[in-house]
């Protein structure tokens, strides 16, 4: 059987963060926002209320010089599947179905027209990956004729988060229908921060084609729900079971332990 025929024709669009490479100039963030029509405010000093689909954080080893060391660690939504495909934690606690896990990419996503606001989703997420929207978006003059027309501007009293620019996707995928073609190249879908990383930090695709360099990179087990076998690979609170699909690669332990919530004391379990 080829590689082709082994490969299930389900996607599993997912992400892997070098973060040996990430410089923390927040380019993803950026890019991000001008794609989706991220709203703003004029004073975005109050993190608590900022709406940053994609945000980077800084780590730190907590020791003093010259033993001191800094790891910038870019943060979208994770994707989650859970134990079996869609028991993602936000999905499985809406009560509108506007969270919705698609089996056919694997990506979760926001349904605004029928969100009403409950934030149960944003209790559920142990990334704090989702945001809600306290106003309506008010765009500098001028800018309004800037946005994307692909991506709904969101009102206020609902949740946002990231999609993976999903619209890209679908755009991807109109073109290869109208191209008689049925299955996308790696590089016909990537996400906006991908593209922008200056890097190369970020790597999209898909998890499950063994030719896309995501899969190469994390070797996904999937008798594992995707546990990485590259060493250096891991996922965000892995020990919680949301089997999320962003990993992320450094070859440092202790921004791999950083990533799980490990005690100094204790050792990183594999499995």
């Amino acid at each position: 059987m080829s590689k082709a025929q082994e490969h299930n024709k389900a996607k599993k669009y997912g992400m892997v963060i070098d973060l040996d490479k990430c410089t923390g100039c927040g380019a993803c963030m950026v890019a991000c926002m001008a794609e989706n029509n991220v709203p703003f405010k004029k004073d975005e000093s109050d993190k608590l209320l900022s709406i940053t689909w994609m945000k980077v954080y800084k780590l730190t080893n907590g020791k003093d010089f010259p033993d001191a060391d800094i790891c910038y660690l870019p943060r979208p939504c994770q994707h989650c599947e859970g134990q079996h495909s869609g028991h993602s934690p936000c999905v499985s606690v809406c009560p509108a179905t506007a969270t919705d896990y698609s089996t056919d990419t694997g990506i979760v996503s926001q349904i605004y027209t029928r969100c009403f606001g409950c934030r149960y989703c944003m209790a559920a997420c142990p990334y704090h990956a989702r945001h809600f929207n306290w106003w309506d978006p008010v765009w500098p003059a001028g800018m309004e004729k800037m946005l994307s027309p692909d991506v709904s501007v969101r009102m206020r009293g609902i949740v946002e988060k990231c999609s993976f620019c999903f619209h890209r996707y679908q755009r991807a995928k109109d073109k290869a229908y109208m191209e008689d073609r049925r299955e996308l190249e790696e590089h016909e879908y990537q996400t906006a921060c991908t593209q922008a990383c200056p890097a190369g930090a970020i790597i999209f695709g898909d998890l499950n084609n063994p030719d896309h360099e995501v899969h190469k990179i994390a070797q996904p087990d999937p008798g594992h729900h995707g546990r990485p076998k590259n060493p250096n690979a891991f996922r965000l609170l892995e020990r919680l079971g949301t089997n999320p699909k962003v990993y992320y690669l450094s070859s440092r332990e202790w921004v791999r332990k950083a990533g799980d919530n490990y005690l100094k004391t204790e050792k990183i379990n594999k499995h």
